[in-house]
């Protein structure tokens, strides 16, 4: 039968992240041909024959953790560590790690936070993430990811995955703790429901007690770190495809407005090349305004947020 031709695209600033499937890349390596990319300011094409219609974000991720080893060679990367995780830049100088270029995620395991891994990896970030298994990860991800697996809360482990790192990304609540650690750090990034929990009641308040307990605490802990951060309000998060709807920030909006999960993971990352003087707050929904540049986006809610 013959193979239907996709064309799925990775751009800004409305984004469609793209990995591969296995597929494609059986075709590729046999007729490179078949594959066109054009690079510009914004825009990277890739032709895939793996589908009649457009897959879904999560499709993609699915993709890309189940090509394992045959994607990694795809893209050229190394391969995988041993299987214990271990490497031998663990025991390297005190001096190296310090040089502060990776964004740590702090839940690797969330379906955001790989999203937002999978967005670092596009833009070729070094990524650090805890996760629960460090083998699990490194399956999924291969070398682009430096995972750190134990308890979140223990002061030894988040030194040891803050060393290096110059940006967090917090996808979830309650992943926040021992701020102490974070001396060095040059912009926190929390995504907060902290507005849906508030603005929730009856049965659903009581289910969302604990989150809405656990998301105060994040916020608050965050704003007293003395570290710059962004948090991002984020009206109910749903499964959507990203990229596709514009943007409402007014304020009040995240009580009773949803943003795709995959617009979430995009906004965290754009939020790292603007890196507020003390601090940035803001509410987002999916809505009818058009953002054309992020980084005057967010120029913008700082300018508001300190008037």
């Amino acid at each position: 039968m013959a193979s239907s031709a996709l064309s799925l695209s990775v751009h800004q600033p409305n984004s469609q992240f793209f990995s591969p499937c296995l597929r494609c890349c059986k075709i590729w390596k046999n007729s490179p041909s078949s594959f066109s990319f054009s690079d510009g300011d914004y825009k990277r094409s890739v032709t895939c024959f793996s589908s009649k219609k457009k897959i879904g974000f999560m499709d993609q991720i699915l993709d890309y953790i189940e090509g394992g080893p045959k994607l990694r060679k795809w893209y050229g990367a190394p391969d995988l560590l041993p299987k214990d995780g271990s490497t031998s830049e663990e025991n390297e100088s005190t001096e190296e790690d310090e040089v502060r270029d990776a964004v740590l995620v702090t839940d690797g395991d969330n379906e955001i936070g790989q999203m937002v891994i999978l967005a670092l990896i596009i833009k070729r970030t070094r990524i650090k993430a805890l996760v629960k298994d460090k083998r699990v990860a490194m399956e999924a991800f291969g070398t682009y990811v430096e995972p750190i697996a134990g308890d979140a809360k223990d002061r030894s482990l988040l030194k040891k995955a803050l060393r290096g790192v110059r940006a967090v990304i917090c996808p979830n609540e309650g992943f926040i703790s021992n701020i102490e650690s974070w001396k060095g750090l040059q912009h926190v990034i929390l995504l907060s429901q902290l507005s849906v929990y508030r603005g929730s009641s009856g049965v659903q308040a009581i289910v969302t007690a604990n989150a809405r307990k656990l998301a105060e605490q994040d916020e608050s802990l965050v704003m007293a770190s003395g570290v710059p951060y962004t948090i991002i309000r984020a009206g109910l998060l749903v499964n959507a495809p990203g990229g596709n709807q514009g943007f409402n920030f007014k304020e009040g909006c995240a009580s009773q407005g949803k943003l795709s999960k995959e617009d979430a993971a995009f906004i965290c990352v754009e939020a790292l090349d603007t890196v507020p003087q003390k601090g940035l707050t803001f509410e987002v929904i999916n809505g009818e305004d058009k953002v054309m540049d992020w980084k005057e986006c967010f120029a913008t809610l700082i300018e508001k947020s300190e008037l």
